[in-house]
């Protein structure tokens, strides 16, 4: 089942695309700096039945440079399948849009990370004809941010920073400087980013301490941005439980899924989606 945490690991470069150059600035890996960024649609279905898609697909335009594209995929541990699956979306979307193609994906434990890296190959040993080596965003690389005036000068790659090393010895030291950088900035902000940092912390031990240190100010869990990010996370997971078990998902559904702003009825369709044989059957108590 799609966990928030696996939502929260790529849906923060949705809300601010910059942190993706500036994670990799720290680690010397230079791209040109955007003037423009598009968020573009993360389905890679083709006529065949067989549904694929990405997690986060943006397109970056640079002044000088050219465009490309980023495919953020988050990945909670090693499936073999993935790297299929990842050859693919770096083939096909560079097919589609004829643009240099980056996949990134982001880890929260070391080993997913260092395994993510590859570089791994396509077709015989003897002659590979595709190698892949993504970027990877995670605790082994991913500078952990404990000083205030930082985290205040970029919230969102500080909110990064505190999901990403949520398991660390140190991570209630990061979220207390998260907590006291986001007294600092506009409130509907600061709503949303302490909402993908409680889903981008979901079970695990930190998460009990964010929760601790937001609940000097309730407001961020009642906000309607923050009610509405959250009911936006579970719709994308009711959905993506469907595909992934190989349901077929008509437009019509889809639509219903994603309008839905009830978190409580959400939960029930989620709950459902892992047992229905048709996707329809999420909606079969309310449309009798």
């Amino acid at each position: 089942m799609v966990s928030s945490s696996h939502e929260a690991m790529h849906r923060i470069f949705q809300k601010e695309p910059g942190v993706f150059g500036r994670a990799f600035r720290a680690l010397d890996l230079s791209f040109p700096e955007p003037v423009a960024v598009s968020l573009l649609s993360t389905d890679l279905t083709e006529t065949a039945p067989l549904e694929r898609r990405v997690d986060t697909l943006l397109r970056f335009d640079t002044e000088d440079q050219g465009s490309y594209l980023v495919a953020v995929e988050a990945q909670g541990r090693k499936e073999a399948c993935k790297l299929a699956s990842w050859a693919y979306y770096t083939s096909y979307l560079h097919a589609k849009y004829q643009l240099p193609t980056v996949l990134l994906v982001t880890c929260q434990d070391k080993s997913t990370a260092l395994w993510a890296s590859g570089p791994y190959s396509v077709g015989p040993a003897h002659w590979p004809m595709l190698t892949m080596r993504p970027l990877v965003l995670g605790p082994h690389n991913v500078p952990p941010i404990t000083d205030v005036r930082a985290a205040a000068a970029d919230i969102p790659l500080a909110t990064f920073s505190a999901i990403t090393h949520g398991k660390d010895a140190n991570a209630d030291a990061i979220l207390k400087t998260l907590a006291a950088a986001l007294q600092t900035i506009d409130r509907d902000d600061a709503d949303i980013f302490s909402e993908l940092t409680e889903q981008g912390l979901a079970n695990s031990p930190a998460l009990k301490t964010w929760r601790e240190l937001m609940a000097v100010d309730t407001s961020f869990f009642r906000s309607e941005r923050a009610m509405k990010l959250r009911a936006e996370g579970h719709a994308k997971s009711v959905l993506r439980v469907l595909e992934g078990r190989g349901v077929a998902v008509p437009e019509a559904v889809r639509d219903r899924v994603l309008s839905c702003g009830d978190l409580e009825t959400l939960e029930m369709w989620l709950d459902r989606a892992v047992t229905a044989e048709s996707a329809e059957e999420l909606f079969a108590d309310v449309d009798r």
